[in-house]
């Protein structure tokens, strides 16, 4: 076996096809084997309760007169993208000022990595306090929770940057701030694009978590109390929808680096 041995797109498609068959396949004998040993029990549902689960997260419900999924999808793509806005806005800002300037570098570098190794949702109760229980505490959790690793990304990204081009740069006539924004920013953008789809699952694990405790609305929320109620038939399925708005945000993305840095696939 060759290693990185490029195999062919139709060859990478099946074995990813495969791959989740094999899943699916693993989880229906362990429903199965469930089913067996205890037919009331929930923990493993089967395909026919998942369906009616997921339909009864679709449906009017009685008591609310609204569709669960409907409104906990809102109200947490709400809070995710808001957090994702300001958090990767922050982070690119202060990376790109902590690679180019020295000074800034020498103040912002150690509060910035000593952020980045404090997990926010070990912190929820200084949010609480700071920034109270409302929708402005999911945004700002989100977002100091994934500015500091990203800052600290573009750092070292713009660190990497030869000092030759900056030269040319310089004796071409650029200024400091062309430099920055048409020189240095278009070979830190994929790098940067990668550390935000990378930031995609913990932006995710500190709203959830953030509902879990204080939402009255959302998939946190949601999650937290159908598992008390043992009601797996309706949690399996907003997890998948969770995995399924990860995948199609991390294939956006995907895309959005090769229309734009079409150089930097061929570079890897």
């Amino acid at each position: 076996m060759t290693i990185r041995r490029p195999i062919q797109p139709s060859t990478s498609l099946v074995l990813g096809i495969l791959s989740v068959l094999v899943l699916l396949g693993a989880y229906t004998g362990l429903a199965w084997r469930q089913e067996r040993q205890n037919p009331d029990d929930t923990t493993i549902p089967r395909w026919g309760q998942l369906a009616k689960g997921f339909t009864s997260t679709v449906e009017v419900n009685r008591r609310s007169n609204d569709r669960w999924l409907v409104a906990d999808s809102i109200a947490s793509a709400k809070r995710l993208f808001s957090g994702l806005f300001f958090g990767v806005l922050g982070g690119l800002l202060i990376g790109l000022a902590m690679g180019c300037l020295t000074p800034v570098e020498a103040c912002l570098s150690p509060p910035m990595s000593l952020l980045a190794k404090i997990p926010p949702t070990a912190a929820l109760a200084v949010f609480f306090v700071l920034v109270g229980t409302g929708d402005g505490m999911y945004v700002a959790m989100i977002a100091i929770g994934i500015l500091p690793a990203l800052a600290v990304g573009v750092h070292l990204a713009v660190r990497e940057f030869p000092d030759e081009l900056l030269y040319k740069a310089y004796t071409l006539g650029a200024s400091p701030l062309e430099i920055v924004w048409t020189v240095i920013f278009p070979q830190v953008l994929p790098k940067f694009i990668d550390a935000v789809r990378l930031s995609i699952g913990p932006a995710m694990v500190y709203l959830i978590a953030a509902e879990m405790v204080v939402g009255d609305v959302g998939f946190g929320y949601r999650i937290r109390l159908q598992s008390k109620l043992l009601n797996m038939s309706v949690v399996y399925p907003y997890l998948a929808v969770l995995a399924a708005f990860g995948f199609v945000m991390d294939y956006l993305l995907r895309q959005l680096q090769r229309r734009l840095c079409p150089w930097f696939e061929g570079g890897r």
